[in-house]
């Protein structure tokens, strides 16, 4: 059998991704243990980036391997309608055509972003191909189909009928650019610059002020009280007395709360409950007014005085501006502080008094916490766990409702004669109470993590009794980043309790975020993010899954550098180049059982080292170690198959033993790609059905098992001395530059037996092997160990004497470099600041060297010793 005499991932990945369709290798049979993931649903925004090609690649290499060890798996996939940020996208995408929202009715914008919508699934659907996901399509949902979109509807319902769902009047998040309230989780916090302002509030029917500072001295103009800490002494006569705002005239109660911080500012606290979270609970507790000053464009109102008309930055510098001539502005204090933006499009985020829907969450927050507490949901790395509850704990009430056109609408209809809310799947003819039919729905939609929450068991058909639902759901495990675990990963576990009475996953796997090579996060602006779909076009899918692999170790943030795809391509290579060894090789191949009384040494060796690391890896799977996996299978295939065995055997199947290589390399080659197939699918798949013991698809081939007759703990140490003894050959003919391609002579002190003799004389390129009892003079040592010494004979293939000067020479060179390693190791500086790659490579460089150092100064103590 023979292949092409390159590896072309352009001429394999679609083909054989067509074919797995076509032959319904993805669609489970309803055979075996059932396994099930449901895909983190893409947001319909955009082409997928590299999280999502990380997020991917791990589902897919979880859903492979256990589809080969035979469960019935269903990995489920979809997308996300993503509310406000499909809706921004549509909107940016509308003005660069000089048009906005508001130019279109309700319904004709829909219809724009559901040919969006519609477009831009089909093509994350081709992208997520190409990465060679093994997902079922037959069953692929969209948060805003009809069937997720009945189960919304009777989750709201339900939640509502239980008084879990209210109408209220809270402070919420205002994006007045997406012209939408944000939950807490959607508001993002930058460090900037800022200032505090130290205003004079004077006190009514005295020559006495207060002194209180602000960062927003707009906001004065809505400030209902001044509050200070209960047993704060300075302010204990004021409490009780009546200060007067400013500008404005209002009258304020001074009041006394014990959220005051006296350590901040002076003490004294401006009250503004219409516009700050912590004032609007002081109001509550001393039944405060609530002023709202802005519009929904955070525009000052008519609440606002002479200030009516302006923005929040322009009411800003007027406020200060008329402080400052009226005498009340004491100093302005430069400071940092953080302040919330909107998640979407950056905008600075305003609190704002509003009447919203709610969800009541600490009711179903109980039973999400046990859940997690007693590990019937784990999360993986187990550190999540804690982020998790510590949020779970303080949960708040989550705000639902948002000021957009595109997403679940409400399911409300409120009737506008008697005020009564009607509340229903359907919509109704006649409000419930008066009998009225002059019915409004509510103009709101839903928040799009509402939908998403209810993702594991929506797309299996609830509120349906389906076949689905009862076999795979719950699902086995959730992959997913840990900026979501609140927004989505928490809500999930809470929805699937309370509906199915079931938690909806058993495992969750935090994977990390995506970083340049310098530990920046990817982004626009930075211009460093790297696109998975050009990665493919360049070097393939499977050397990029590789390489996401590889670097996917728990905890740690991964660091991609493109020259990495390059390295694991190069991989990719190797295999395709040792397969098309073996396979030209294989014209008579005569399968036969291998027994061991027939092995030599190097078939042992191979074959042990195989079941460890068929060992190793399976364990690794089983424990999300991904990088772990693949460093075995990579070590092995590139170390010890092909650097190693192959090169060993090469003489062999010349021979008349050559029947035995052939099948130990079938064996070998066969369950290699197999252990590869869920890193490398398509590249594994194209070679593997070449084999002569090959079946229908690697996709549906079994995993390996280790087989215990094979494991040779014996002929394993005896082999790798054999390698170390080679080895040592190899370094003593590069230190003092005798070719590789010369043939040496070599000197033997212990027992080599015809064939270990015969792996050195054409490994390490060895003319003659001599047994002696003592070190043989112009000689350097290559190998020592316990029963076992090597010596290259080197006088007559350099000047001994000019030789050890030389070396001399480039170990003093050689220590100058390790020095400026450990003065680098030495620099606090440099261990604090630098990135923790560079630190790791320079530690690495000193330890090769010192290696080095060591090993040309042994060759100059043989030299001359024995000169």
């Amino acid at each position: 059998m023979e292949i092409g005499t390159r590896y072309d991932p352009t001429n394999i990945e679609m083909k054989w991704y067509k074919k797995w369709l076509e032959r319904g290798y993805f669609t489970p049979n309803g055979s075996g243990p059932k396994y099930s993931i449901v895909i983190p649903p893409p947001n319909i925004t955009g082409r997928i980036h590299m999280g999502h090609a990380l997020n991917i690649t791990i589902q897919d290499i979880l859903s492979r391997y256990k589809r080969m060890q035979g469960f019935d798996v269903l990995w489920l996939p979809g997308e996300d309608h993503a509310g406000i940020a499909t809706q921004t996208a549509v909107e940016k995408y509308l003005s660069t055509q000089g048009k906005s929202r508001r130019d279109f009715t309700r319904e004709e914008f829909l219809k724009i972003v559901w040919d969006w919508a519609n477009k831009y699934r089909e093509e994350i659907k081709k992208q997520i191909m190409s990465i060679g996901a093994s997902v079922d399509w037959t069953r692929e949902r969209f948060t805003l189909d009809e069937g997720l979109s009945k189960a919304v509807r009777k989750v709201f319902v339900e939640l509502y009928k239980k008084g879990l769902i209210y109408k209220g009047k809270y402070i919420v998040n205002w994006c007045h650019r997406c012209g939408t309230v944000l939950s807490d989780e959607e508001v993002e916090y930058h460090e900037e610059e800022g200032a505090l302002y130290y205003i004079k509030y004077p006190i009514k029917g005295e020559e006495d002020y207060l002194v209180i500072a602000t960062t927003r001295p707009e906001t004065m103009l809505g400030d209902t009280a001044v509050a200070v800490h209960p047993s704060d002494e300075r302010y204990k006569n004021y409490v009780g007395k009546t200060a007067i705002l400013p500008l404005v005239g209002r009258e304020l109660p001074i009041i006394a709360d014990n959220y005051v911080d006296p350590s901040f500012g002076t003490g004294a606290l401006k009250v503004t409950p219409a516009h700050d979270p912590n004032d609007y609970l002081i109001g509550q507790r001393h039944n405060l007014p609530f002023v709202d000053i802005f519009d929904e464009n955070i525009v000052i109102n008519e609440n606002g005085g002479k200030f009516k008309g302006l923005t929040a930055s322009e009411a800003r510098k007027a406020v200060v501006a008329e402080l400052e001539a009226q005498g009340y502005l004491v100093k302005i204090e430069k400071i940092k502080h953080s302040v919330g933006h909107c998640y979407r499009c950056d905008t600075v985020v305003e609190p704002r008094l509003m009447d919203q829907w709610f969800v009541s969450m600490k009711p179903l927050a109980k039973r999400a916490i046990e859940a997690v507490e007693n590990n019937e949901v784990r999360f993986i790395p187990e550190r999540w766990k804690k982020v998790y509850l510590n949020w779970m704990y303080e949960i708040r009430d989550w705000c639902i409702s948002r000021q957009l056109w595109w997403g679940h609408r409400i399911p409300v209809w409120q009737c506008q004669d008697c005020g009564h809310y009607n509340v229903a799947e359907d919509e109704p003819k006649v409000c419930e109470k008066c009998g009225s039919t002059n019915l409004k729905q509510d103009e709101d939609v839903l928040d799009t993590w509402f939908s998403s929450a209810l993702w594991p068991f929506s797309t299996m058909g609830w509120p349906e009794e389906t076949e689905d639902l009862k076999r795979y759901y719950p699902t086995d495990v959730l992959v997913t980043g840990f900026d979501i675990i609140f927004f989505w990963v928490a809500r999930m576990i809470m929805m699937g309790y309370e509906f199915m009475n079931e938690k909806p996953f058993s495992e969750v796997y935090i994977h990390q975020l995506v970083r340049d090579k310098y530990g920046r996060k990817m982004s626009k602006s930075l211009g460093n993010g790297i696109d998975p779909l050009e990665v493919i076009d360049e070097y393939g899918a499977d050397p990029m899954r590789f390489t996401l692999a590889i670097l996917a170790a728990q905890g740690r943030d991964l660091k991609l550098d493109v020259r990495f795809f390059d390295t694991y391509k190069k991989f990719a290579n190797k295999i395709w180049n040792a397969s098309r060894f073996v396979f030209m090789n294989l014209d008579d191949f005569e399968k036969i059982e291998i027994q061991k009384e027939h092995l030599k040494l190097s078939d042992k060796w191979i074959l042990s080292s195989l079941q460890k690391t068929i060992k190793k890896v399976t364990e690794a799977l089983d424990n999300y170690d991904f990088n772990i996996a693949v460093g075995e299978i990579y070590n092995f295939f590139w170390d010890e198959l092909c650097d190693w065995y192959i090169e060993a055997v090469k003489n062999r199947l010349k021979s008349e033993d050559k029947r035995i290589v052939q099948n130990v390399l079938v064996y070998v080659l066969d369950m290699s790609l197999r252990l590869l197939h869920p890193f490398m699918p398509f590249l594994t798949e194209e070679l593997w059905t070449k084999l002569p013991t090959a079946g229908e698809s690697i996709v549906i081939a079994s995993w390996p098992k280790v087989t215990e007759e094979y494991v040779d703990e014996t002929a394993e140490k005896r082999f790798e001395e054999i390698m170390a003894l080679i080895r040592g050959v190899r370094n003593v003919r590069a230190e003092v530059n005798v070719p590789q391609s010369t043939k040496v002579e070599l000197f033997i002190k212990g027992a080599l037996n015809e064939e270990e003799q015969e792996y050195i004389r054409f490994l390490g390129n060895v003319s003659n092997i001599q047994f002696t009892g003592s070190r043989p003079k112009l000689c350097a040592t290559a190998y020592v160990s316990l029963n076992l010494e090597a010596y290259v004979s080197l006088g007559e293939l350099i000047d001994v004497n000019a030789e050890v000067q030389r070396l001399k020479k480039k170990v003093e060179k050689l220590r100058a470099d390790l020095e400026k390693f450990a003065k680098k190791l030495e620099d606090e500086n440099f261990l604090k600041n630098a990135p923790e790659d560079i630190v790791e490579e320079t530690k690495e460089k000193q330890r090769t060297f010192l290696e080095q150092i060591n090993r040309i100064e042994h060759i100059i103590s043989d030299l001359e010793a024995q000169g």
